[in-house]
């Protein structure tokens, strides 16, 4: 559906209406359209191609949903794709969208698949600023395009939170095994992230570098904020999927060393009572002729040697660390 059709000449906006005749549409020199459409059909996107001589690769790359971000030049005009992102319901999965721009001398047309975060809002903050609405549709480029990559911070900051509880928890006792699921969910989270977020640094560093159609030198500037944006996006991203990785790693670690504690330990009260243990089965055996079974204080030597050997080992190997 087409939410909104306007004309803005010097940064001053009114309606225009999209005929059904798909009569081609004349804009005076100095203004310019901005047509947004919201998961439109075949029959009103052939409406506005036909109006504003849209090129049928680039409206078959807007009708389909699933195109990686990207920039393509059809003679004097430009065709972006930028992908969205939100999280879902649960608060971890991240749900995608898509945004493509047709843009000429005299029109910008946005056409959104699957994003909830419309442009109503971003449109009525531009409006009130007419100096830089009236430097033309690159610069709505640039606002749509900041306005989407400002949606991924609250994905990070979001997934931070999770992995960074996460560590947390894995210092103190090694993760049961719906943490460690979750862990790797996450990190395929991740991974589809950069594979189809990663190209809108690739998109954005060619608005900024290359020499475009309907693109105005003096607007790159504007563009390389955006791509600033996105680079430290990509870099939490990288940074985020580090440390989940370091998280089973480091919790392994971590309980191979309380394993060997505890291994130590029990290795350590095995020898202690080995010593009565061995003491108790040598005179426990049924032998007639055993001298010390006569001995008037024989008992109590042998006390006397099973606590001294006992503690001796006690000592040695609390000073060692084992006990």
């Amino acid at each position: 559906m087409i939410v909104a059709a306007r004309r803005y000449s010097a940064g001053k906006a009114h309606d225009v209406a999209i005929e059904l005749d798909g009569a081609p549409r004349d804009c005076p020199e100095g203004c310019f359209d901005w047509i947004g459409l919201c998961e439109p059909d075949a029959a009103e996107m052939d409406l506005v191609r036909r109006q504003y001589g849209l090129h049928p690769l680039a409206i078959e790359d807007a009708l389909n949903p699933r195109q990686l971000p990207k920039v393509d030049i059809y003679g004097k005009q430009l065709f972006v794709v930028a992908r969205t992102a939100s999280l879902g319901e649960d608060g971890e999965s991240i749900v995608y969208g898509q945004t493509a721009f047709f843009m000429g001398a005299h029109f910008i047309i946005s056409v959104r698949f699957g994003s909830s975060r419309a442009h109503r809002d971003l449109r009525r903050e531009l409006e009130a600023d007419a100096e830089r609405l009236a430097e033309g549709a690159d610069y709505v480029l640039h606002a749509v395009l900041d306005f989407i990559a400002d949606g991924y911070l609250p994905i990070m900051d979001r997934l931070e939170d999770v992995a960074q509880g996460m560590e947390e928890a894995a210092i103190d006792v090694f993760p049961e095994q719906a943490v460690i699921r979750r862990i790797f969910r996450l990190r395929r989270q991740l991974r589809r992230f950069e594979r189809v977020v990663g190209p809108m640094e690739e998109m954005v560093e060619r608005l900024v570098q290359a020499d475009l159609p309907t693109i105005d030198p003096s607007a790159r500037i504007w563009f390389r904020d955006v791509l600033d944006h996105v680079r430290r996006v990509m870099a939490r991203m990288r940074g985020l999927k580090e440390t989940l990785a370091a998280i089973v790693e480091t919790a392994s670690l971590l309980e191979q060393h309380r394993q060997g504690e505890m291994t130590r330990q029990l290795a350590a009260w095995a020898a202690i009572l080995a010593v009565p243990t061995a003491i108790a089965g040598i005179y426990g055996m049924n032998f007639e002729y055993i001298p010390e079974l006569k001995w008037h204080y024989g008992y109590y030597m042998v006390w006397a040697a099973i606590v001294t050997i006992c503690g001796g080992l006690y000592w040695r190997f609390r000073r060692i660390g084992w006990l």
